[in-house]
């Protein structure tokens, strides 16, 4: 079955919270965590957003980006959605956003300094995972940063939001192992691996534990960051799959 994000443009929040409520926690929660990490690898590994060029891939509705842009000189949104990208514009001025087909991103190699997903690769059909990544790392400049952050499919918790979401009836959840792969055929260098979100709550002992958690498997979610490299004859192939998601080409914000 294929999803049309453009059906869930208008209840995008409605949805998520719905399938996270168990959790006593909402969508402003789980964005919050997740641009503080964005930010926070954006200042170790490219000394901070401003003044970047950042690019979010499957922006949906641009919830996220309200965060970001605050912090950011420039963004740019693409998504398969014209309707959530019609209202990502509404919601976030500062930002430029594009629909695109879901098999190569519209940009120059080289023409951002951040790239980054989020919760957006299950949705792709898993044959195009290593194509969306490494087109991803193509648009990165030398020196830059990209960032995949997805769910992790060891969670029993990730499962059931997952399992209760309306549009994740599709989702085919992927490994921080098969994630770090997908960077490494893309002759990408890994810069950061972690699981986070280990528990809805938070407090400063608890998060000096999730620092010590963050090798173990047992976080709500994960993310890997790499920074692109020059690719050989095997690197260029894969830059040449396609990654439409499952039967339609949707990677739309599906941020929990």
């Amino acid at each position: 079955m294929s999803i049309d994000f453009d059906d869930y443009a208008a209840g995008y929040r409605l949805a998520v919270e719905r399938s996270t409520s168990f959790s006593g926690k909402g969508l402003d929660f789980f964005t919050t965590v997740k641009v503080r990490l964005l930010l926070e690898l954006i200042s170790r590994h490219v000394g901070g957003p401003s003044g970047c060029a950042l690019l979010d891939v499957g922006c949906g509705t641009g919830i996220t980006d309200e965060l970001i842009l605050p912090h950011a000189d420039g963004l740019v949104g693409v998504d398969t959605s014209e309707e959530m990208v019609t209202r990502a514009s509404l919601r976030n001025p500062a930002g430029r956003y594009r629909a695109y087909d879901g098999r190569r991103l519209p940009f120059d190699d080289g023409s951002f300094d951040v790239v980054f997903a989020i919760c957006v690769l299950h949705h792709v059909a898993p044959e195009g995972w290593d194509g969306l990544v490494a087109d991803m790392l193509r648009v990165t400049r030398d020196g830059g940063l990209t960032c995949v952050l997805e769910h992790n499919p060891f969670n029993p918790l990730t499962r059931r939001a997952v399992s209760n979401c309306d549009f994740d009836t599709d989702a085919v959840l992927l490994t921080m192992r098969r994630t770090v792969a997908a960077f490494t055929r893309a002759g990408a260098t890994i810069e950061d691996r972690r699981y986070y979100l280990f528990t809805p709550f938070e407090s400063r002992p608890l998060a000096c534990s999730e620092r010590l958690l963050r090798r173990l498997p047992l976080g709500g979610q994960y993310v890997v960051a790499g920074r692109p490299s020059t690719p050989g004859p095997d690197q260029a192939s894969v830059r040449e799959i396609t990654y439409g998601s499952r039967g339609a080409g949707r990677p739309g914000d599906r941020r929990r």
